[in-house]
């Protein structure tokens, strides 16, 4: 098991890999908690490549296969599949459930409490929202999280509302705007984002 870690990366007490890993420059893992007198444990699964200057928090539960672009960021308290991939400066915050072979492209945005099944795809810039009224007193307490089903994709630059639920297989457009949910294997686009045409009707399916 080799476990190569550079000599300005930061693990804190409580991390755990399962296998071996890769650690890059400026990279911290197992960042604590604030206002948290035991810090939860962090698991790293076999075979994770954490690139140069990505933070990871304390409390993550990770499969085996991980790996991050540089300066990305992920928050406590997630539960990460396997083959995973979290790409530069994306960040998922917590409380997030990504099934295995999930890939997050460049500076895509998870917010807490979203749930990403086995397979999902996202697009660089695209973010996904939990709030409808940000500064609201229910913008904490009550989010509505967004659930994207197996193999979904998520095109460059879309934005998905609070809420919202896409269906597996199904596909939204570059830049498009979701605000209602999405149907299994549903083509949509646009903003507000709507019905195309069914994966079945494309050239490659």
């Amino acid at each position: 098991m080799a476990i190569d870690i550079a000599p300005t990366a930061i693990i804190h007490p409580g991390v755990v890999f399962l296998g071996s890993a890769r650690i890059e420059d400026g990279c911290i893992v197992g960042a604590p908690l604030a206002n948290c007198d035991e810090q939860p444990e962090t698991i790293i699964g076999d075979g994770a490549f954490i690139r140069s200057h990505t933070v990871i928090y304390a409390g993550n539960r990770i499969g085996k296969n991980f790996s991050t672009g540089n300066k990305a960021n992920v928050r406590e308290l997630n539960v990460i599949g396997d083959n995973v991939s979290v790409g530069t400066m994306a960040v998922v915050e917590h409380h997030v459930e990504l099934g295995n072979n999930v890939r997050l492209h460049s500076q895509a945005f998870v917010p807490e409490f979203s749930i990403l099944e086995d397979g999902v795809w996202i697009g660089p810039n695209a973010v996904i929202t939990n709030t409808r009224y940000p500064l609201s007193p229910e913008a904490k307490t009550s989010p509505q999280p967004v659930h994207l089903c197996k193999n979904a994709i998520v095109g460059a630059n879309s934005t998905i509302l609070p809420g919202v639920r896409v269906g597996s297989d199904s596909l939204i457009g570059a830049g498009s705007v979701v605000v209602k949910d999405v149907a299994p294997r549903a083509v949509v686009a646009g903003n507000p984002a709507r019905f195309i045409r069914t994966k079945d009707d494309l050239p490659y399916e």
